[in-house]
Protein backbone atom coordinates (compact mmCIF):
# COMPACT_ATOMS: atom_id res chain seq x y z
CA UNK A 1 0.00 0.00 0.00
CA UNK A 2 1.69 3.09 -0.76
CA UNK A 3 2.19 6.12 1.73
CA UNK A 4 0.08 9.20 0.99
CA UNK A 5 1.10 10.89 4.05
CA UNK A 6 3.59 13.12 1.97
CA UNK A 7 2.90 16.88 0.94
CA UNK A 8 2.87 16.21 -2.59
CA UNK A 9 0.18 13.51 -2.72
CA UNK A 10 -2.48 15.82 -0.29
CA UNK A 11 -4.85 15.67 -3.26
CA UNK A 12 -4.98 12.55 -4.19
CA UNK A 13 -6.27 8.82 -3.03
CA UNK A 14 -5.94 4.99 -3.40
CA UNK A 15 -8.53 2.31 -4.70
CA UNK A 16 -8.23 -0.99 -3.89
CA UNK A 17 -11.08 -2.86 -5.38
CA UNK A 18 -11.07 -6.57 -3.67
CA UNK A 19 -13.25 -10.04 -5.30
CA UNK A 20 -13.92 -12.62 -3.04
CA UNK A 21 -10.93 -14.45 -4.20
CA UNK A 22 -8.13 -12.07 -5.48
CA UNK A 23 -7.30 -8.16 -5.47
CA UNK A 24 -8.89 -7.27 -8.88
CA UNK A 25 -7.07 -4.44 -8.95
CA UNK A 26 -5.03 -1.24 -7.11
CA UNK A 27 -4.72 1.97 -8.84
CA UNK A 28 -2.38 4.96 -7.09
CA UNK A 29 -2.63 8.90 -7.27
CA UNK A 30 -7.25 9.15 -7.63
CA UNK A 31 -7.82 12.74 -7.79
CA UNK A 32 -11.68 11.84 -7.82
CA UNK A 33 -14.26 8.93 -8.26
CA UNK A 34 -18.24 8.57 -8.76
CA UNK A 35 -19.71 5.28 -6.72
CA UNK A 36 -23.46 3.85 -7.70
CA UNK A 37 -25.58 3.31 -4.60
CA UNK A 38 -28.95 2.06 -4.16
CA UNK A 39 -29.91 5.94 -2.73
CA UNK A 40 -27.91 7.91 -5.97
CA UNK A 41 -24.23 8.46 -6.75
CA UNK A 42 -22.02 10.48 -5.44
CA UNK A 43 -18.11 11.42 -5.88
CA UNK A 44 -15.34 11.28 -3.72
CA UNK A 45 -12.63 13.47 -2.91
CA UNK A 46 -9.40 12.73 -1.57
CA UNK A 47 -10.30 15.00 1.78
CA UNK A 48 -13.96 13.69 1.81
CA UNK A 49 -15.82 12.46 5.50
CA UNK A 50 -14.90 8.52 5.28
CA UNK A 51 -18.10 6.62 4.95
CA UNK A 52 -19.62 3.37 4.17
CA UNK A 53 -21.84 2.51 1.27
CA UNK A 54 -23.70 -0.51 0.02
CA UNK A 55 -23.04 -0.77 -3.74
CA UNK A 56 -25.25 -1.69 -6.45
CA UNK A 57 -24.73 -3.41 -9.58
CA UNK A 58 -23.49 -0.26 -11.46
CA UNK A 59 -20.09 1.62 -12.78
CA UNK A 60 -17.48 3.50 -10.71
CA UNK A 61 -15.79 6.01 -12.66
CA UNK A 62 -12.35 7.38 -11.42
CA UNK A 63 -9.45 9.62 -12.51
CA UNK A 64 -5.95 9.14 -12.07
CA UNK A 65 -3.84 11.86 -11.54
CA UNK A 66 -3.26 12.94 -15.79
CA UNK A 67 -5.47 10.74 -17.56
CA UNK A 68 -8.58 10.51 -18.53
CA UNK A 69 -11.47 9.06 -16.64
CA UNK A 70 -11.82 5.15 -16.01
CA UNK A 71 -14.62 2.71 -15.65
CA UNK A 72 -14.69 -0.29 -13.12
CA UNK A 73 -18.26 -2.14 -13.98
CA UNK A 74 -18.97 -4.30 -10.71
CA UNK A 75 -21.43 -5.96 -9.10
CA UNK A 76 -23.29 -5.54 -5.73
CA UNK A 77 -20.68 -5.12 -2.74
CA UNK A 78 -19.62 -2.05 -0.39
CA UNK A 79 -17.97 0.38 -0.70
CA UNK A 80 -15.47 2.22 2.58
CA UNK A 81 -13.31 5.32 2.57
CA UNK A 82 -10.77 5.89 5.05
CA UNK A 83 -8.68 8.53 5.12
CA UNK A 84 -7.37 8.96 1.41
CA UNK A 85 -7.52 5.15 1.25
CA UNK A 86 -10.80 4.02 -0.71
CA UNK A 87 -11.66 -0.12 -0.61
CA UNK A 88 -14.19 -1.46 -2.48
CA UNK A 89 -15.05 -5.33 -2.02
CA UNK A 90 -17.34 -6.67 -5.09
CA UNK A 91 -18.86 -10.05 -6.18
CA UNK A 92 -17.57 -8.97 -9.89
CA UNK A 93 -15.88 -6.66 -11.43
CA UNK A 94 -14.88 -5.78 -15.15
CA UNK A 95 -12.48 -2.35 -16.07
CA UNK A 96 -12.25 -0.93 -19.48
CA UNK A 97 -12.46 2.59 -21.28
CA UNK A 98 -15.98 1.81 -23.60
CA UNK A 99 -18.62 3.34 -20.90
CA UNK A 100 -21.43 1.73 -23.35
CA UNK A 101 -19.41 -1.91 -23.24
CA UNK A 102 -19.42 -1.66 -19.31
CA UNK A 103 -23.46 -0.48 -19.28
CA UNK A 104 -24.08 -3.66 -21.51
CA UNK A 105 -21.87 -5.93 -19.08
CA UNK A 106 -23.41 -4.45 -15.88
CA UNK A 107 -27.42 -4.92 -17.41
CA UNK A 108 -26.49 -9.09 -19.22
CA UNK A 109 -23.96 -10.06 -16.41
CA UNK A 110 -24.50 -8.97 -13.04
CA UNK A 111 -28.14 -8.03 -13.28
CA UNK A 112 -28.70 -11.64 -14.73
CA UNK A 113 -27.02 -13.15 -11.63
CA UNK A 114 -28.92 -11.23 -9.45
CA UNK A 115 -32.40 -12.35 -11.12
CA UNK A 116 -30.98 -16.46 -11.42
CA UNK A 117 -30.22 -16.07 -7.53
CA UNK A 118 -34.07 -14.35 -6.51
CA UNK A 119 -35.25 -17.96 -8.66
CA UNK A 120 -32.73 -20.18 -6.81
CA UNK A 121 -33.78 -18.62 -3.41
CA UNK A 122 -37.65 -18.82 -4.51
CA UNK A 123 -37.11 -22.22 -5.10
CA UNK A 124 -34.88 -23.35 -1.71
CA UNK A 125 -37.69 -21.71 0.29
CA UNK A 126 -40.31 -23.46 -1.48
CA UNK A 127 -38.38 -27.02 -0.86
CA UNK A 128 -37.92 -25.88 2.79
CA UNK A 129 -41.53 -25.37 3.41
CA UNK A 130 -42.40 -28.36 2.04
CA UNK A 131 -39.14 -30.05 4.13
CA UNK A 132 -40.99 -28.20 7.38
CA UNK A 133 -44.42 -29.59 6.59
CA UNK A 134 -43.17 -33.18 5.90
CA UNK A 135 -41.15 -32.95 9.19
CA UNK A 136 -44.45 -31.26 11.23
CA UNK A 137 -46.75 -34.27 10.03
CA UNK A 138 -43.83 -36.94 11.83
CA UNK A 139 -44.75 -35.51 14.69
Amino acid sequence: MPNLNDNNSEQLMYLKVLLPSKVFAEYESITSMVVETPEGAFGLLAHRRDCVAALEPGILSYIVEGQTQQYLAHDTGVMLKNGRHVLVSVRNAISGNNLATLKKAVQTEFMTLNEKESEVRAVLARLESGFMRGFKSLT
